[in-house]
């Protein structure tokens, strides 16, 4: 490359990036994607926000420039994608997130990545703390995006769908998953495993769902607690990341312990290619796990494959999901 097509465009992008990820996060708020409708100029919606006219122009003009709106004319309009996943009206919104993603508890984790890089661990107790609010965040405001991956999650299994089944749902946060699972099997038990005051969001939903009366909570910690048996379903969502692989296993042995004959698990994961590069979004996923984790990791598809075959499981098979970045893992015991 000659030195006439070198630039500093990309170190000046990313030392800025926190400027994107704040003026989306300000869009949220201001349900800026939603007002916008079919189109408007920056006076009338500064007049739908309740906001200043200059903000709202200085706003709308980044996020064009950064791909959430197009501006024809002085009006501005949704690109596709934000208006499948940033208009509040639309089934897929994704906006809510932001409330977690963003979140000074995450975010700040990032403040002494220089240390954590060092030691290589992260430098407080932090998220993983016993009880700790953040999660009770993490559940509310992640449960809306999780319905279209938590109703594959359910045709995965292959079972008669008026068979009674018993489904151990771990960490399960908002309940999505376990619910969607007490949907499409009317005989189904769910038992959701979470700390104590997460599982209270989980279990309002539960009730919002009509599947309260076949939904049991297990408030505790997930390696600690002790596990009934002869489960048909053991749903493992985002959870394997936290941990080093050694740690992995041995949970995902009293996992195996808990299914019953023909039991299996289901794994929900960010899974990179054997470069660990690509692709993007789950690639980079160790970056986070770096910084708000003691060990945990983004771990490829041969990773989790050998983690499961030495906890006792017979075989896994690696399912793509739509409109997801992550990947399922079935594991036969």
């Amino acid at each position: 490359m000659s030195e006439q097509n070198i630039s500093p465009e990309l170190f000046f992008e990313t030392a800025n990036s926190y400027q994107k990820s704040a003026a989306l996060k300000s869009a949220v708020e201001l349900a800026l994607f939603t007002l916008i409708g079919e189109g408007a100029n920056a006076q009338d919606l500064a007049h739908r926000c309740g906001a200043s006219q200059r903000g709202i122009r200085v706003l709308c003009d980044f996020l064009v420039i950064n791909g959430f709106l197009e501006k024809q004319d002085e009006v501005y309009t949704n690109t596709p994608a934000s208006a499948v996943f940033l208009d509040k009206k639309s089934p897929a919104y994704v906006g809510s997130a932001t409330e977690f993603l963003l979140s000074h508890e995450l975010v700040s984790t990032f403040d002494h990545l220089t240390e954590t890089i060092r030691k290589g661990t992260m430098v407080s107790e932090g998220l993983i703390a016993p009880e700790n609010p953040v999660w009770v965040t993490f559940a509310r405001s992640m449960a809306p995006i999780t319905a279209g991956v938590a109703d594959q999650l359910t045709k995965l299994v292959n079972i008669p769908q008026d068979k009674p089944i018993r489904v151990l749902d771990i960490a399960a946060g908002h309940g999505m998953f376990g619910i969607a699972f007490a949907r499409r099997y009317p005989a189904a038990q769910i038992y959701a495993l979470d700390w104590k005051n997460v599982l209270e969001l989980a279990e309002e939903n539960a009730v919002k769902a009509g599947v309260r009366d076949r939904f049991h909570t297990i408030a505790g910690n997930a390696f600690d607690i002790e596990l009934e048996t002869d489960f048909d379903v053991a749903l493992i969502t985002n959870f394997l990341h936290h941990f080093d692989s050694e740690t992995c296993v041995k949970f995902l042995k009293r996992i195996f312990t808990a299914l019953g004959p023909k039991g299996k698990a289901v794994t929900l994961e960010f899974v990179p290619n054997e470069d660990r590069v690509t692709p993007k979004l789950a690639a980079s996923f160790a970056m986070i796990m770096l910084a708000e984790t003691p060990a945990g990791d983004a771990y490829t598809y041969k990773e989790l494959e050998a983690m499961h075959l030495e906890a006792g499981f017979s075989r896994c098979t690696l399912h793509p999901l739509q409109q997801s970045i992550q990947l399922a893992i079935e594991a036969e015991k």
